[in-house]
């Protein structure tokens, strides 16, 4: 079961500032079980990275980056610190090879996609649906 502090997070903080590609994408990899999904680091060898380096890279904020965009996307777009993430922390410790933890999270992002779906104007195609979510 994921933690209340690891829902609140992923829920106020970071998905406010995903775009929808960027959801798109890690609903795509969670369901394939893929091993682009990396946990641990932000970045191995490209394409491979972590749940903020495949957002980041869906980011108009920061997609232009390459190993850092996941650093950059955390600090810049959704203002967390990656050291103190819960979403990080958690992500890192359980990993995404843990079937029930990656089922848990790919719900909620399911049902984020689906609100979004149901709300037009919440978000775009390229774009977070979030005003403040891309730095001026």
């Amino acid at each position: 079961m994921l933690s209340a502090e690891f829902v609140r997070e992923l829920r106020e903080s970071w998905l406010p500032h995903v775009s929808d590609a960027g959801l798109d994408r890690v609903i795509d990899l969670l369901e394939k079980g893929s091993p682009l999904l990396l946990s641990g680091r932000f970045t191995e060898a490209l394409p491979r990275g972590c749940l903020a380096t495949h957002i980041g890279w869906h980011h108009p904020a920061v997609a232009h980056r390459t190993i850092d965009a996941g650093i950059l996307w955390l600090t810049r777009v959704a203002k967390l610190n990656p050291a103190t993430s819960a979403v990080i922390r958690e992500w890192d410790r359980r990993c995404p090879q843990d079937w029930t933890f990656r089922s848990e999270v790919l719900e909620i992002l399911k049902q984020e996609r689906s609100e979004r779906v149901a709300a037009p104007g919440r978000g775009t195609p390229t774009h977070p649906r979030s005003p403040s979510a891309v730095p001026a």
